[in-house]
């Protein structure tokens, strides 16, 4: 069987991975193929700080809650492989501050140690009179892109540099399933009213000092449009900009001035920090992540698809979830043609 792969952010590397782990023993012979026009580091995952946490509010979506869930449990995981430090994971601690009070977020049994502030942690951070204190996991998509792809390389994964005009074109040259990991893009390859790209904007700085992620929550500012501080391996994330339908991918200095506005009032500190660079990316916004088969006709071809797109911004967040997901879902497509385990015995 050969499975067509489209993106290779971290939805797409992960699915071919879950589907390659899935059934490589079980369908003979599995050939796995990602085409993109994008690889890391140039894709969104790369720039992204990689700070495992889903929206304070899951408005209900128990399924993608759950796939946040499976994400973490398995990140967690790695965290006992010295491999872990190759992958780009490591724990860290931090807070949660709210502008006023909030219901419980839907991960707090998820991660580890999660409490309500205390009142003289609230007082280091003027402004804020609610939150919590957990601690959770970073996974950074500059190490984690490039260990999946050396990961399915090792497996005899092929990449291709080469942007697919539509899913007919992977079909006609003999894909049996194809899995559209496009993210924000995906609109091109299928019209998608709901998906719409979610602008941030990020600064990168050098602050080693700073040990712990501030994210703030301004409800009556949206998720994502007030100050965030993330420190990584080496830099410090800094951002705070949640666009929705602005499909800019230009830094823009009056955001510039927003965010780091806003990050130094909320740690002073920052005033010495050295600025290392600016990056903007486009979140692709659903209201819920698009994750199903889809089978399509296009004029004598029949192609199966699976879709696996529409992460917003936390896309590394619920990453190994989906995958585990849509690799569910090829096995019911190769079962059906007679290619899955069932055939075999």
């Amino acid at each position: 069987m050969r499975v067509a792969v489209i993106g290779a952010g971290v939805i797409g590397l992960s699915t071919a991975q879950s589907i390659y782990e899935q059934y490589h023993s079980i369908i003979s012979p599995l050939t796995i193929e990602v085409y993109a026009d994008s690889f890391t580091p140039l894709t969104t995952s790369d720039g992204a700080a990689g700070f495992w946490q889903p929206y304070l509010d899951d408005k209900g979506n128990i399924q993608e809650t759950k796939w946040n869930k499976e994400t973490f449990d398995y990140l967690l995981s790695c965290l006992s492989s010295p491999e872990s430090i190759q992958m780009g994971i490591f724990l860290q601690s931090g807070y949660n501050l709210c502008t006023e009070p909030a219901p419980d977020p839907s991960f707090k049994d998820i991660v580890l140690g999660f409490r309500q502030l205390t009142e003289r942690e609230l007082k280091l951070f003027p402004g804020y009179n609610y939150g919590w204190f957990n601690t959770a996991l970073i996974v950074e998509g500059k190490t984690y892109l490039p260990w999946l792809m050396d990961w399915l390389q090792k497996r005899g994964v092929k990449f291709y540099h080469r942007k697919i005009e539509s899913f007919k074109e992977l079909a006609e040259t003999g894909a049996d399933v194809v899995i559209n990991c496009t993210g924000v893009r995906s609109g091109e390859l299928q019209p998608d009213p709901e998906l719409k790209p979610g602008r941030g904007q990020i600064v990168k700085v050098d602050a080693p000092w700073l040990k712990h992620w501030m994210i703030t929550h301004n409800f009556k500012e949206g998720v994502y449009n007030s100050p965030y501080i993330i420190p990584g391996s080496r830099l410090v994330t800094v951002g705070g900009i949640f666009q929705l339908g602005n499909w800019s991918e230009e830094n823009n200095s009056t955001d510039h001035k927003t965010i780091w506005e806003g990050a130094c009032q909320l740690e002073p500190s920052l005033k010495h920090a050295r600025i290392v660079e600016d990056w903007t990316g486009l979140r692709p916004v659903r209201s819920k992540v698009r994750l199903e088969r889809e089978t399509i006709q296009s004029g004598a071809t029949t192609v199966e698809v699976i879709h696996n797109y529409g992460h917003g911004g936390f896309g590394l967040t619920i990453h190994r979830g989906c995958a585990q997901e849509a690799a569910r879902l090829f096995g019911q497509i190769a079962e059906q043609k007679g290619k899955g385990p069932k055939a075999r015995l």
